[in-house]
């Protein structure tokens, strides 16, 4: 477990484990505080090709989305992942394929191999590869605990559009929100474990 500072952002813990038997390698990224106050929303017109190497923060409860593919993620499907976008594009490629087994193997039909998630998942692999650019990339986090690197920091990316916005009740309840006490909670009664009353 290591504490990361992200420039123009905040900390981060990542977490690594492999294991002695098998070698199997994970990792998971969690933010090192809490919820921040507002959602944020990033959205990058990918323009060249060093735009896939900026560095990426998917926090548990982020969604992703590419209007020109057609694809969105719901949150909290992704995991909490820190790679660069290309390496990101990679992953969520290989996600659709090993959930869809049959789609590309020796068993899958002609039908299969055209179908739209089949265009879908070469597309993403076109554009993780940079063969093409000029699509938008979404990346939405009610939490507020993603990143997406601004190649121009402290400056303004001309490519890349930032949103802190108010989070609706319907997110602010999925992240628990709602049922929290944040204020006068030193005078809330404590109930103790197995006290019906």
């Amino acid at each position: 477990m290591k504490l990361i500072d992200i420039p123009h952002f905040k900390q981060v813990v990542i977490m690594a484990t492999v294991c002695s038997s098998c070698g199997h390698k994970d990792s998971e990224v969690k933010s090192g505080g809490g919820f921040a106050a507002k959602g944020r929303r990033y959205r990058l017109r990918l323009t060249h090709v060093s735009d896939l190497s900026r560095d990426i923060l998917i926090s548990e409860t982020a969604a992703v989305r590419l209007p020109e593919l057609d694809l969105e993620s719901m949150g909290g499907t992704l995991g909490g992942r820190f790679t660069t976008l290309e390496g990101f594009l990679l992953a969520l490629r290989d996600q659709l394929i090993s959930a869809n087994p049959f789609l590309l193997g020796d068993s899958s039909s002609a039908e299969e191999k055209t179908g739209k998630l089949a265009t879908v998942i070469e597309q993403l692999n076109q554009i993780a590869t940079g063969e093409r650019l000029g699509v938008i990339f979404e990346l939405k986090d009610p939490a507020g605990n993603s990143y997406l690197q601004n190649l121009y920091a402290p400056d303004p990316d001309p490519e890349l559009e930032v949103v802190d916005y108010e989070r609706s009740e319907t997110e602010n309840d999925e992240l628990g929100l709602n049922d929290m006490n944040t204020t006068d909670y030193e005078n809330v009664p404590i109930t103790k474990f197995g006290d019906a009353s």
